[in-house]
């Protein structure tokens, strides 16, 4: 296992429509683990979720977060990134439909205001097993 990689060494696994795992904590410090979809860009995370979500009731409460994105083929790349999230709302509409035209090849028609997005940005670590 090739460890202490860098993003541009995993190749397009970021660009890969790959459902990512959340980490988000609940009040009593256990840890939610949450399927999304989501868009890497300029070296962060940027996911939708519904604003009254339990996720975003967590982040509002405690903005710790993490992300893990992997492939279940050879060579196993994957990537985790610890951090902390940042809600925010401007450009909502556009991130939606670029995030839902990365999985589905079609985005929504219309904004959602039951929705907002998180930015999470930290530490990564990431993994191969190419060798």
């Amino acid at each position: 296992m090739r460890t202490n990689l860098t993003v541009d060494d995993l190749g397009n696994l970021l660009s890969l429509p790959l459902v990512g795992t959340l980490a988000t904590y609940r009040k009593n410090g256990e840890v939610l683990l949450s399927p999304v979809w989501f868009e890497w860009a300029d070296g962060g995370f940027n996911i939708v979720v519904g604003r009254n979500d339990v996720k975003a009731q967590h982040l509002h409460r405690d903005a710790r977060a993490s992300v893990a994105v992997y492939e279940n083929e050879m060579p196993l790349r994957g990537l985790e990134m610890r951090g902390t999230a940042r809600m925010f709302s401007e450009g909502l509409h556009e991130l939606r439909q670029r995030i839902y035209h990365h999985y589905m090849g079609e985005g929504p028609k219309t904004p959602d205001e039951a929705e907002i997005g998180v930015r999470i940005e930290g530490t990564i670590r990431a993994w191969d097993f190419a060798d």
